[in-house]
């Protein structure tokens, strides 16, 4: 790939209305319950924070102006006897022929499943209101853990009327051979799907998870707003992947940290094809010594799809390790943000980060912000980032065209090579051809 310099360029904002105001109100928050005291207290948050403006430096490439906040209502109970069924594709397991568990999240409900071996090794494994009625202390232990209401709108949003979730327990020693895997069906128009999910790896236990939300393309607008908490106790391990497939016309915001204890490991894999705009908090805590955390993104954005990645690398104790690897490229009028930081705190010394964002435009009128970060309060450290943005290399594209191959073709073959380091990191064939599959589908289009 022929990668230039990331130049910095002046951007004159354009003109528009404010934006609007939620409907929501306090009746819609739920007063009884474990978690009663906490979804008040987020209710207080999100009346407080104002919508995130272009002023703010987190958002000061995204633009809020045009979010139909005054349109979009909770789904009933129930809600998905009349709506689009998930599609059978979406249900198929990507990571192994048949799931150990799996969670279904609809409007207004939720169909949960878990193998009767792993519910005998006490795993818990479920959507958030059956855990609140069945296991509610443990619910209450992990909730608000990792991450807070206070850190923004969306954020307190999500955790003060949260329909739908997840709650996944590995308990101590476990090591669960089957991956689980969860998805958010979001179907439907002037919706807003406001989802929480929880998940507790103990010590020593280890589980691969898969989670994705995903909607059809439909006209209208419908939001989602979500909360991401994740524990990878001491000598535990976990492989995370998150498939974001939402329709063009979904608002998405999430907030999601995952924390790492001593000696833990977690492999974090996002994918990132769908929404109209997406705004996306991703932190990686390393809190105990000798934490390891990897993490590898893939977006592919084409139309007016504007997506908006903040990631956090964050070595709180010494000898920790982290790597991020995000790859993206962009057709049409489309816009990529990715703004990264790897922060190193007082006396974590010996920590090693790395970060790398890697971007392929392939039109002139789509754009790729790419804005790397290091704060380093340690010594004895070795921490390294680089981005780059860049267009197809003209001398193999003429070469494959001379050798008979369509100029679709091979374009789609070179971007396919592009995203090769990521596929390489990634151990499941059916995550590897989702991604191949969003590569044919984009390419072929104009």
């Amino acid at each position: 790939m022929e990668e230039k310099p990331k130049v910095v360029v002046a951007r004159t904002r354009r003109i528009g209305t404010p934006a609007k105001t939620f409907v929501f109100t306090a009746g819609m928050v739920p007063a009884s319950g474990v978690l009663a005291d906490y979804r008040q207290k987020a209710w207080q948050i999100f009346n407080r924070l104002s919508l995130p403006t272009m002023t703010e430096e987190a958002w000061r490439r995204t633009d809020l102006r045009e979010l139909p906040a005054d349109t979009v209502h909770l789904p009933t109970e129930g809600a998905f006897r009349e709506l689009a069924p998930v599609p059978a594709d979406l249900l198929k397991p990507l990571t192994a022929d048949k799931p150990g568990g799996q969670v279904v999240l609809l409007p207004g409900g939720a169909k949960p499943y878990l193998s009767p071996e792993l519910t005998k090794k006490g795993i818990i494994f479920t959507d958030m209101q059956t855990a609140e009625r069945e296991n509610p202390e443990l619910v209450a232990r992990m909730t608000g853990q990792t991450v807070s209401p206070e850190e923004g709108k969306f954020a307190a949003l999500a955790g003060a009327l949260a329909q739908n979730g997840v709650v996944l327990y590995i308990p101590k020693g476990i090591t669960v051979e089957q991956p689980l895997n969860s998805l958010l069906w979001g179907p439907g128009v002037d919706l807003a799907y406001l989802s929480h999910i929880l998940v507790w790896v103990d010590e020593g236990a280890s589980v691969t998870y898969v989670h994705e939300a995903a909607s059809p393309n439909e006209n209208g607008s419908t939001l989602h707003a979500g909360i991401v908490e994740i524990k990878v106790s001491d000598n535990a391990s976990m492989q995370f992947v998150e498939l974001q497939s939402w329709g063009r016309h979904v608002w998405n915001f999430s907030h999601e940290r995952v924390s790492v204890g001593h000696d833990g490991t977690l492999d974090w894999i996002f994918g990132a094809i769908g929404s109209r705009l997406t705004k996306n908090f991703s932190e990686l805590n390393l809190v105990g010594e000798g934490a390891t955390g990897r993490m590898s993104g893939f977006y592919f954005t084409d139309g007016f799809q504007h997506l908006d990645h903040d990631t956090q690398q964050n070595h709180l104790a010494p000898h920790t390790t982290s790597d991020l690897l995000f790859k993206g490229a962009l057709k049409g009028h489309s816009r990529s943000v990715w703004q990264g930081m790897i922060y190193v705190a007082v006396g974590a010394a010996k920590a090693d980060g790395y970060q790398a964002n890697r971007n392929l435009v392939l039109s002139s009128n789509a754009r790729a912000d790419s804005i790397p970060g290091l704060e380093i309060l340690a010594d004895d450290v070795r921490c390294t980032h680089g981005a780059t943005v860049g267009k197809l290399e003209q001398e193999p594209l003429f070469y494959l065209k001379s050798r008979g191959i369509p100029e679709k073709e091979a374009e789609r073959l070179l971007v396919e090579g592009f995203f090769d380091p990521i596929m390489q990191r990634i151990p499941f064939e059916g995550v590897r051809a989702r991604f191949q599959q969003a590569i044919h589908e984009k390419t072929a289009t104009q």
